[in-house]
């Protein structure tokens, strides 16, 4: 049975092309933020039914190296954080979902990604990683029950560096992103769910 997974990203840039065997690939380019990333998911799990959607893309962080990938399974919405003590939910976790699937053998998943509508130029909220889309596909993907991952680049050092140093790092991020996916195998040893 061949197996569809949605590549989703924030820009052009950050696009990698992928060929796995036995999976038919499908691209979405959300744009920047939760709302358009939310709604270019939305569009596309309706019209490719896949699988898995994965977020291959770039993010900020606090504690970790430049160039570094960090493979994400939890996902906070930093602008929601905020309104936790109202009972406003601001956390997905998808290990069971990833574990569940069976397409991600020897990958570790130990990451958490937290998104807002800014580019932050200081740390705000819990997370290893920081960006603009990850937390709206994941709701997307939670309420139609998809295995939703992150694969998250580190272009830029918040509080040290500015939007420029992540737009001049893209290149050299991309690259890095593409040469994790060529060395990193998805595949399945259970029927999809769906």
């Amino acid at each position: 049975m061949m197996i569809h997974i949605l590549i989703a990203y924030a820009v052009e840039e950050e696009r990698v092309h992928i060929q796995i065997p036995g999976c038919s690939i499908h691209y979405c380019c959300t744009g920047v933020g939760k709302v358009a990333a939310a709604l270019a998911v939305e569009r596309a799990i309706q019209t490719h039914k896949p699988h898995i959607v994965l977020n291959i893309g770039t993010a900020g962080t606090v504690k970790h190296a430049l160039g570094s990938i960090h493979l994400c399974n939890k996902f906070v919405d930093r602008d929601m954080e905020k309104l936790s003590d109202f009972g406003v939910p601001y956390q997905e976790d998808f290990s069971d979902l990833i574990e569940e699937c069976g397409y991600f053998h020897d990958w570790t998943f130990d990451s958490i990604c937290n998104t807002g509508d800014t580019f932050l130029t200081s740390a705000d909220g819990t997370g290893d990683v920081f960006d603009m889309e990850s937390f709206a596909i994941a709701r997307a993907c939670r309420i139609h029950h998809i295995p939703f991952a992150g694969i998250k680049c580190v272009t830029d050092i918040i509080g040290q560096n500015s939007i420029k140093h992540w737009e001049d790092k893209l290149a050299e991020a991309q690259n890095t992103l593409q040469h994790f996916m060529d060395h990193h195998t998805i595949r399945h040893t259970a029927h999809p769910t769906k």
